[in-house]
């Protein structure tokens, strides 16, 4: 068979592998039965919520299992149908059926993602923070240039995007933003995200024109839905007021309705200045810290599975995940991952999916791989 059928079909393979894994497949078999054996109890519908909860869990499943029976199958007659081409001498049928066995894996690879975005909270929209770390002009610009890259990573996949909170630079940039991103698996793709990124390159405001390396965190926690209740106890909050900052103009609030409010048990810190009502601002920063909580409780319980806790890390060296190096040469490597990409223009022009897929089986497979960070 030609190598670039063998090609599709291993990439295929590997979607398959880690859709079975993601599915714990013996187990969804098997729950699956006692699914459809449910279904088929009339005394199932004298519960009404109970049903729908049954049903809910039953056509995902069967979904999912469905289309991982559909590839396997389809890569098989697939494979067949070029074999026998190729035993024929027919190349237009071979060429026909590898074009097929392209498709086939584009969509494997859909369904791998998908299948890799069924945690707890993925559905939900998100928050996502940004922090300058230490370094004043050189990170605060950096950490414009990562709310400018989530902005267009969130544009390309179709979702809205606010600015909740905004702290400007001294000079330059922003020392701070939170972004709310409305979209269908929103938090389950920039969940990927969180952690520290570091810049490399010449930089624009050194007059000797030396390299920099600068670096700023990203936070990333979902929205949580109003059935979901987190309790907290209004004597662990100390609640500032203060006046909103911004990049000037008529938007800019001249009053102290921004609200900051820090949790004192856990040290968790939000804040909301988007809008001119502090009542509201005052709302708004309090779902971002249920959120919060919510998604720290979320971290927690993967750390029992995964067997470890990637805990909140100092915004500086030796806690990235991932570098970008503009000079002297181009390259943005994940440090998780081992992904790279040649084109970091691109890259921060939001080009970041690759970067989250392969995060996303990482977290499904538990596979580690040794990456050294780049000069």
């Amino acid at each position: 068979m030609r190598a670039e059928a063998l090609q599709y079909i291993d990439r295929i393979d590997a979607a398959l592998a880690l859709l079975r894994q993601s599915l714990d497949w013996d187990r969804a078999l098997r729950r699956l039965d006692e699914l459809n054996a449910r279904v088929e109890d009339p005394t199932l519908w004298d519960n009404a919520k109970l049903a729908q909860e049954v049903m809910r869990e039953r056509t995902r499943l069967d979904s999912a299992i469905g289309a991982t029976r559909a590839i396997a199958s389809e890569k098989s007659d697939t494979a067949e149908l070029i074999e026998m081409a190729e035993a024929e001498g027919d190349e237009e049928m071979v060429s026909e059926a590898i074009a097929a066995l392209k498709a086939l894996a584009d969509r494997a690879d859909e369904d791998k993602i998908k299948a890799l975005l069924s945690g707890e909270a993925d559905g939900s929209d998100t928050y996502l923070e940004i922090h300058a770390g230490a370094g004043g002009t050189e990170s605060q610009d950096w950490a414009e240039i990562l709310s400018r890259m989530y902005r267009r990573w969130a544009e390309r996949r179709g979702y809205k995007v606010e600015l909740v909170d905004y702290q400007a630079g001294d000079q330059a940039g922003i020392k701070s933003a939170t972004f709310l991103i409305k979209g269908e698996n929103a938090y389950g793709y920039a969940k990927t995200e969180s952690g520290v990124h570091r810049l490399v390159r010449i930089s624009p405001y050194d007059s000797a024109a030396r390299r920099h390396t600068s670096f700023s965190s990203v936070w990333v926690y979902p929205v949580i839905d109003d059935d979901i209740d987190i309790e907290v106890k209004e004597s662990d909050l100390k609640i500032d007021t203060y006046r909103a900052s911004g990049a000037g103009g008529q938007h800019v609030n001249t009053t102290d309705s921004a609200v900051r409010i820090t949790h004192v048990p856990s040290g968790i810190i939000v804040a909301s200045q988007n809008d001119r009502s502090q009542h509201k601002n005052r709302a708004t920063a309090m779902n971002m810290l249920k959120a919060r909580l919510y998604e720290a409780e979320l971290a927690k319980r993967e750390a029992v599975t995964a067997g470890e806790y990637a805990a909140k890390t100092e915004i500086g060296w030796g806690h990235q995940i991932r570098s970008y190096v503009l000079q002297p040469y181009q390259l943005v490597k994940d440090l998780r991952t081992g992904v790279t990409s040649t084109a970091p223009d691109d890259v921060l022009d939001g080009a970041l999916d690759p970067f989250m897929a392969a995060a996303l089986s990482q977290k499904v497979t538990g596979e580690s791989v040794d990456v050294e960070d780049v000069d």
